[in-house]
């Protein structure tokens, strides 16, 4: 199976990804949705990618970079707490660059996500848990197909106060 779409193409992550990850992992703009609380150290990174050469049902998680045609990296897409027995998986997807966002790379990489995630892994179901006040997030995930099946109130403190958090699944036949 190619992991390629109309707009970007999904591959493993790569030592020579380390140093764009942490700039983007370190960026405290993206701290608010991917809940860290901490930089992260390069040896960190390191230990991470050299983590992710192993199986899926080993670590119970997959970072994938999603890059251009051109091999510009956009982005990562997650796969987390990959529960084999039950056939699912958490997703979490981040396009860096604003410049890069609403250009259709996340909703490509979300489709090509899915193929692999029914016909490599055998996935039942994918979910995601999104900030109630994610806009964009939500568009992007309620255009693929996934429904909102429940909400965490009050769950995550931002500098505005407390904001619920919803999570929405999608269940593939």
């Amino acid at each position: 199976m190619t992991l390629e779409g109309r707009a970007v193409r999904l591959r493993a992550v790569e030592p020579a990804d380390v140093e764009t990850m942490y700039r983007w992992e370190n960026d405290p703009e993206v701290w608010r949705v991917s809940g860290t609380l901490a930089p992260f150290s390069r040896h960190a990174l390191m230990k991470f990618v050299e983590e992710q050469q192993h199986d899926i049902y080993r670590t119970c998680q997959l970072r994938l970079i999603i890059e251009t045609p051109e091999g510009t990296a956009v982005g990562t897409l997650d796969l987390f707490e990959f529960d084999p027995l039950n056939r699912r998986a958490g997703v979490g997807i981040l396009i860096y660059d604003k410049s890069r966002r609403r250009c259709g790379y996340a909703s490509d990489a979300l489709g090509i996500l899915e193929g692999y995630a029914r016909e490599v892994l055998g996935l039942h179901q994918l979910w995601c848990n999104v900030g109630a006040d994610n806009e964009a997030s939500l568009r992007l995930f309620r255009r693929a197909g996934y429904a909102r099946t429940g909400c965490k109130r009050d769950w995550t403190l931002t500098p505005e106060g407390f904001r619920d958090e919803l999570i929405l699944q999608l269940i593939m036949n």
